[in-house]
């Protein structure tokens, strides 16, 4: 998330840092919906190295693709250290609104590319909240909230992802899988074993400025949020199933894709990741170890 500075006013510019803007907080909490912040960065060749080389593969060059799942990687928020709340987040309130429940994730984002980012070119933002819901589920309330990030290239559209944050009660302890799953409901063309361990999540924290403390705070992760492990970002999985696609297939270029979160995956357990293409369709799925679905990517190629 791109925590901002609280008025147009209070913007300052710094080497390598985005500048933001945001709308004064409205008092309605309907009024949250069509709020919007503007943010600027650049797909730097610097940037390119740090996230090619916590995936292990070549970093593209000036030019080239920027591969649309590193847009994660841009926009990093100016975020205050006492700014912060009890599990690292920016403190409730700013862009998003303060919704009244304690445990916040990212549950998935379609993203629809228009034309590519390329390494080295200025990129700004327009993000918008379109969607506020509320959900009783087997856990309890939920609260989603959709933003919708328009990116573009000297006023150009790029690409547009339309992101899901869901909020939550606390909980004590994970449950159990309960036994082993069904694994892919395909047959797959790829297949790779991802081992996490607290340095991949480390780099892609600070690849990505994310402060979440379940990503790299052990004590706090197990004892305050009762999770088994460390949690794998959302994100990163979705990076490196997308990874997958782009070994099996070096020429795909994806034109649209819906990536959907469906369990979390801790270290230092394995997980798999699958794939296969079919026409001008792509499937990839994350699995735990003992075969149960984690995360869904679907989408379509040019």
């Amino acid at each position: 998330m791109l925590a901002a500075n609280p008025a147009p006013s209070a913007r300052r510019r710094a080497k390598d840092v985005p500048e933001t803007e945001i709308e004064p907080a409205p008092a309605d909490p309907a009024g949250w919906i069509g709020r919007f912040e503007l943010a600027e960065d650049a797909a730097t060749p610097l940037l390119a190295r740090r996230m090619a080389g916590l995936l292990d593969r070549d970093a593209p060059g000036p030019g080239a693709v920027w591969p649309h799942c590193w847009i994660w990687a841009l926009f990093w928020p100016a975020l205050r250290h006492d700014a912060t709340g009890p599990d690292g987040h920016a403190a409730r309130g700013g862009f998003l609104p303060p919704i009244d429940l304690p445990r916040r994730m990212w549950g998935g984002s379609r993203i629809i590319v228009t034309a590519p980012i390329r390494v080295g070119e200025p990129v700004s933002r327009r993000s918008t909240i379109t969607r506020v819901t509320e959900k009783s589920g087997r856990s309890g309330r939920l609260c989603f909230v959709t933003v919708e990030h328009a990116l573009a290239v000297a006023g150009a559209p790029r690409l547009t992802e339309i992101q899901t944050i869901a909020y939550r009660a606390a909980a004590g302890a994970a449950p159990a899988a309960g036994g082993p799953g069904p694994g892919p409901d395909f047959e797959p063309m790829w297949r790779r074993r991802i081992t996490p361990d607290a340095v991949l999540l480390y780099q892609y924290s600070a690849a990505t400025f994310n402060t979440h403390r379940i990503h790299y705070d052990y004590p706090y992760a197990t004892g305050v949020e009762g999770y088994p492990g460390l949690v794998v970002h959302g994100p990163l999985t979705a990076t490196l199933l997308m990874e997958l696609l782009g070994a099996g297939l070096p020429s795909a270029m994806p034109r649209d894709f819906q990536v959907t979160a469906l369990r979390p995956l801790y270290t230092p357990a394995p997980f798999d990741l699958v794939g296969r293409v079919d026409g001008d369709a792509f499937r990839l799925l994350a699995l735990t170890g003992d075969g149960h679905p984690a995360m869904r990517i679907e989408g379509t190629l040019e």
